[in-house]
């Protein structure tokens, strides 16, 4: 196992075990993904989608496209997208028409939030200089993220086998000036192992909304290529 030595907080250690001992460094991976999506809170059924993500480590970036099947002749493609420190956010009907075309800080703190939550994919981001560490106890800690100017955090939490098991980052729900923050979990319901490296393979996220909560995606990794051009 990888150590990563987190700084000491209130005099304790935290140490988090990443598999990546006779690995070398990630600078970018190919992340190749299934998912079922619901679009909406009150959406019932489940959307089938298939995704693509590409990832830098140093600078941090990342663009994820979807395409999803919402009825026979309905199909979705989204983009989102974490550069120079800003986020992006782009929904088309059939490739015509925006349904959510959005940018601005908002956004900006919520995919760098986003980013930093997938770090369990791309373990060497653990220890990027843009990424300060606080221990809460044996087996969480705080993570705070910041670059050119966007600043984001989440908690991350442990089993007692030093397996990511939740992530959890207050973001904004919208983009609307009024728009609130709320917890985004990331759960983790399996692993696997991609070039010699376990992470996460099988994993929901939610919104806790006042009115309860919305899984929205359930996600599987089918490949990832790491240090791929």
């Amino acid at each position: 196992m990888f150590y990563a030595k987190i700084k000491p907080f209130k005099e304790l250690d935290l140490i988090i075990l990443f598999p990546l001992i006779g690995k070398p460094a990630i600078s970018t991976a190919r992340v190749t993904q299934k998912a079922r999506m619901k679009m909406k809170p009150e959406q019932k059924d489940w959307s089938i989608a298939e995704a693509e993500q590409y990832t830098t480590v140093n600078p941090p970036a990342f663009i994820w496209t979807v395409n999803m099947k919402m009825a026979p002749l309905i199909k979705i493609k989204g983009r989102d997208k974490f550069t120079a420190g800003k986020g992006e956010m782009l929904i088309r009907i059939n490739s015509l028409i925006n349904v959510v075309n959005e940018k601005g800080s908002r956004i900006d703190e919520g995919t760098l939030q986003r980013f930093l939550g997938e770090l369990v994919w791309f373990p060497s981001l653990a220890l990027s200089p843009y990424i300060s560490w606080e221990a809460i106890d044996d087996t969480t800690a705080k993570a705070t993220m910041t670059y050119k100017e966007t600043t984001g955090s989440g908690t991350f939490y442990f089993n007692e086998n030093g397996d990511f098991v939740k992530f959890v980052a207050m973001r904004y729900m919208g983009n609307k000036a009024d728009a609130k923050r709320y917890p985004w979990v990331l759960t983790v319901d399996d692993y696997a192992v991609f070039e010699g490296i376990k992470v996460p393979s099988k994993m929901k996220a939610t919104w806790e909304l006042d009115e309860g909560n919305w899984t929205w995606l359930d996600l599987e990794i089918t490949a990832i290529k790491y240090n791929v051009k």
